[in-house]
């Protein structure tokens, strides 16, 4: 990871401050799961994507502590939906962001809560509950692991990137798309790595240790808080064309900005 030494997070914002408190519930509610043995009510909302009462739970109680802080806020959440169509602030929530991972006991999954206000994001919490790590941004303030500064890597050349990615389990018909570009990628980067958690994923561009990533048929909850990560740590987003219209579109890559075109290069 590529942190400045002693450089800590400043007093958080008081939303940022809601959403952490939210985050940390939530990952209480997966431990709990996790750790208790029983089992699990598992749902298919369609083809390879399942809904657990671990979500909903979890849902809940964001939305709950959220709403007590700030009733006038809007929603989109995974589970829910959208609710409170036309605030100016919306909360964008994936309460367990891997559930196939966490139904499997396969230790990657998180929170992943971004704060949108007219449109533009403005704060970040992924929480990771098994590892405890908690990264968090806003805007214009920086990013931070656990309360120190993350950087994106120093890597120069896409030959020398581990890169991050997921399949298009959603969009089963840009498969071929895709499987193209993991040939061309797997010929000319270090490594690829598949873990299951976009928000994660984000996340680790974020911190270092992931010099890039990129998946076609994300939903807005995958992507919100990971993206402002990225960016808070020095890094570009975008979609497959390299502008902003990633959060519509569902596609998107994320690197440092020496790898970043490249990235898309490799990509077309």
């Amino acid at each position: 990871m590529f942190f400045k030494a002693l450089e800590y997070a400043p007093s958080m914002h008081p939303m940022l401050n809601i959403a952490v408190r939210a985050a940390r519930r939530a990952g209480s509610i997966m431990n709990r799961a996790a750790l208790g043995g029983g089992s699990l009510d598992v749902r298919s909302k369609r083809a390879n994507d399942f809904v657990t009462q671990v979500d909903r739970a979890a849902e809940e109680a964001i939305i709950d502590i959220v709403r007590k802080a700030y009733p006038d806020h809007g929603f989109l959440a995974e589970e829910s939906g959208e609710a409170g169509a036309g605030a100016e602030t919306v909360w964008v929530i994936d309460p367990l962001d891997g559930t196939t991972n966490f139904i499997h006991g396969f230790p990657q999954y998180c929170v992943s809560i971004g704060v949108r206000h007219r449109g533009a994001a403005a704060h970040a919490v992924v929480y990771d509950p098994v590892k405890n790590e908690l990264f968090t941004a806003s805007k214009g303030r920086g990013a931070f692991l656990n309360d120190r500064r993350m950087r994106v890597s120093k890597c120069l050349k896409l030959q020398d990137a581990l890169v991050g990615t997921g399949f298009p389990f959603k969009e089963l018909s840009r498969l071929d798309l895709y499987t193209r570009q993991l040939v061309n990628l797997m010929k000319n980067t270090s490594g690829i790595r598949r873990a299951g958690a976009a928000a994660l994923d984000l996340a680790y561009v974020a911190c270092g240790r992931l010099d890039a990533f990129w998946e076609m048929g994300l939903s807005p909850w995958d992507m919100a808080a990971g993206a402002l990560l990225v960016q808070e740590s020095g890094g570009l987003v975008g979609d497959l064309g390299g502008e902003q219209g990633w959060l519509a579109s569902g596609d998107i890559c994320a690197a440092t900005p020496k790898l970043f075109p490249a990235l898309l290069e490799a990509l077309r």
